[in-house]
């Protein structure tokens, strides 16, 4: 495996691989690798002869007083495990690497990021489509492979594929969670074992209202909302926002329709931020 850290060399990589007629995968992430991460590198190699994990903690879609500074960094352990998982590159690039001095273009979508996490990090999913539309534009990839935690991140990503041509395929894995339920993520490490047991009521509140749902053949979007809100909130769990959206595009519906939705949510939990969801 060969760490790389110039875009040059990198887009000179790929070039070089495509000529030679390989397909090269993608799997964008900010580091700090958990078992939900290395997933996405297996869904990767059944895809593609070349895989290139990109580890870039990416300034633009931190908005104030967000933790960016904090953010784990871990290259090393990230090379390791990228290793160990059967990757062929880990693209670690600097931030001074991807934006000049002076960078002044920015790609945003703007109908799907209105929403959700969207309403509460007003410029996060501007940052979100920049870096990966650059990262789309260094590596050269066939296909990127997205982990559905981040739906609404995925819906977004796919929007801008689709309307802007970029020609590649986007895959989505499913969320991998820890044996209690809660979503992997690498701001899982913000929180001590107790506040992360403690967590897993945000899935436990998903699974409930899935059940709630179908036992009780329930559409009503608002009566959803309350139930997975009351669900959650205790005083440790503030609910930033509690939604049932189109599965496909994360965009809010006003009926749940069986296998076309999906309730999204993101809780403080404590000090750490939190989003899981859950098809229904």
């Amino acid at each position: 495996m060969k760490i790389i850290s110039s875009p040059q060399e990198m887009k000179a990589f790929s070039t070089s691989a495509k000529a030679e007629g390989k397909k090269i995968a993608l799997v964008p992430t900010m580091g700090a690798l958990h078992d939900g991460h290395l997933s996405l590198i297996d869904k990767a190699k059944e895809l593609a002869d070349i895989v290139v994990v990109s580890v870039f903690v990416n300034p633009t879609q931190f908005g104030p007083n967000e933790d960016f500074d904090k953010y784990p960094r871990q290259l090393e352990e990230d090379a390791q495990a990228c290793q160990q998982r059967g990757a062929d590159i880990v693209f670690a690039p600097s931030a001074n690497d991807i934006y000049a001095p002076d960078a002044s273009t920015f790609v945003s979508e703007e109908q799907i990021s209105q929403y959700l996490c969207g309403q509460s990090r007003p410029k996060h999913f501007r940052g979100v489509t920049t870096v990966v539309s650059i990262l789309f534009n260094i590596v050269k990839p066939d296909c990127a492979v997205f982990g559905e935690k981040d739906a609404q991140q995925v819906s977004i990503i796919e929007r801008m594929v689709r309307d802007l041509f970029i020609d590649v395929e986007i895959v989505r894995a499913p969320i991998i969670r820890d044996e209690n339920g809660l979503a992997l993520s690498s701001r899982n490490k913000y929180m001590d074992r107790l506040e992360r047991l403690g967590a897993t009521r945000i899935h436990n509140a998903l699974v409930e209202a899935k059940k709630m749902i179908e036992t009780e053949n329930c559409d009503n979007v608002d009566r959803i909302k309350a139930y997975v809100i009351n669900n959650i909130a205790n005083a440790k769990a503030r609910v930033i926002y509690a939604e049932v959206v189109d599965a496909k595009t994360s965009l809010p519906v006003s009926r749940h329709e069986t296998g076309k939705s999906r309730i999204s949510v993101a809780v403080w939990y404590g000090q750490t931020r939190l989003i899981d969801n859950i098809q229904i």
